[in-house]
């Protein structure tokens, strides 16, 4: 099986969520915007994959994934999909529905942690929102990035199999996206993530973990791996990043 992956140029984004299973699991893919090198019809393929005279379901956003004749949209959805069959997914049903939770989860972190600087919508810029960015980033760090770090710690601190994956014995999905999560919010926020590190002792090693993964690791050295900038959802901005 030959995957499709469709999302927007310049960014990881939401995109490379997906693009971490695939690569970790070594899968047959083609990210239609990248390895065109941007040209001009990768590009108008995501977008035409949006309008519904193209495609009678046609997702809200990218990124969205096809296979053969099924099309996957949303980054839960995608990874729920592609879990078992990239053998990034634990084989009971109970397990798996826990780890769709776990990525459930994850998505509402997401949301939350891009909204620090867009907290009144993507259709103004950053600079037409900085007062309410800089309330809005006091309060997630002070309350809710501690909230979720710590619910993934305790996650981990109850597993009777141990604390090395988030589910049973073995990484899954929810591992990368974790992962992901965690090495843009210290790109993003360093100062509030380096207050946090006594109390995350085990997701911190979690992260290395994955970090060490073989084809990750030459997947994150490798020029595919795109770098966080100030356009995706992990930005960089001094006067957000604080402890106080």
């Amino acid at each position: 099986m030959r995957y499709e992956l469709y999302y927007w140029p310049g960014i990881p984004g939401r995109g490379e969520f997906v693009r971490l299973a695939l690569e970790d699991a070594g899968a047959d893919y083609i990210d239609i915007v990248r390895d065109t090198h941007g040209n001009r019809g990768g590009l108008d393929a995501v977008g035409g994959g949006l309008r519904f005279e193209n495609n009678t379901r046609a997702p809200f956003a990218p990124p969205y994934l096809r296979a053969g004749d099924i099309e996957v949209s949303h980054v839960a959805n995608i990874l729920q999909f592609l879990g078992p069959r990239l053998g990034l997914a634990p084989a009971g049903e109970a397990d798996r529905l826990w780890c769709h939770g776990l990525q459930l989860t994850l998505a509402d972190f997401v949301t939350e942690i891009h909204d620090t600087h867009h907290p009144l919508g993507p259709g103004l810029y950053y600079e037409e929102q900085r007062a309410e960015a800089e309330c809005r980033a006091a309060v997630f760090i002070d309350a809710r990035l501690p909230k979720f770090l710590d619910y993934f710690e305790s996650v981990l601190a109850a597993k009777p199999e141990g604390d090395r994956w988030l589910v049973r014995d073995g990484c899954t999905t929810a591992d990368l996206s974790l992962f992901q999560i965690m090495v843009g919010l210290d790109y993003a926020l360093p100062n509030a993530m380096a207050s946090q590190r006594g109390r995350i002792r085990r997701v911190r090693a979690l992260v290395e973990r994955v970090a060490e993964r073989e084809r990750l690791a030459s997947y994150l050295a490798s020029p595919r791996r795109m770098r966080f900038n100030k356009d995706g959802i992990f930005r960089h901005y001094p006067e957000l990043d604080s402890t106080a």
